[in-house]
């Protein structure tokens, strides 16, 4: 692993991150990708990340959030809904429960796909495989009292 990864897995551990990072680094990802119409992430390079643009739960409105992602070899995504390690899980989880119809803009190209919760053993799979993709992860979840929620994304 490049030392720079060592480094960010690192920092991103911290409290102070924790505290920062959710203000500034989806500020900057939307910004630059609108900059670049859509080719573009900032936080994706370190970690592959999607645009997620889903109806909100209780506005209906859409709602557009820059999210690190896990592509899958199937063409699926996983999303983690960490929130950096602080409690309560993001707006955008409660989003995917009550409207899982959305789309993401991977790479450049708007994709239409339907969100799914993981529960019990494809869940557990699905983190282990996402600690060994980010082990920062397991820090986010000893932080919090909640589980941490991992969805599914597959095109519609």
């Amino acid at each position: 692993m490049p030392h720079g990864v060592r480094l960010v897995q690192k920092v991103s551990s911290t409290r102070a991150f924790a505290k920062i990072a959710p203000h500034v680094i989806p500020a900057l990802d939307r910004a630059v990708h609108r900059l670049t119409r859509g080719k573009v992430l900032l936080s994706a390079q370190m970690l592959p990340g999607v645009i997620l643009t889903a109806r909100g739960a209780k506005s209906g409105l859409p709602r557009v959030t820059p999210l690190a992602c896990m592509p899958q070899d199937s063409g699926d995504w996983l999303l983690i809904g960490s929130n950096f390690g602080r409690p309560g899980h993001p707006s955008w989880t409660a989003n995917l429960l009550k409207n899982p119809d959305a789309e993401v803009s991977w790479k450049g190209e708007d994709i239409q796909v339907h969100a799914r919760l993981l529960e019990g053993e494809e869940r557990e799979r699905a983190w282990q495989a996402a600690l060994d993709f980010w082990p920062p992860y397991a820090t986010y979840q000893s932080r919090v009292d909640r589980q941490i929620r991992l969805f599914r994304l597959t095109r519609r």
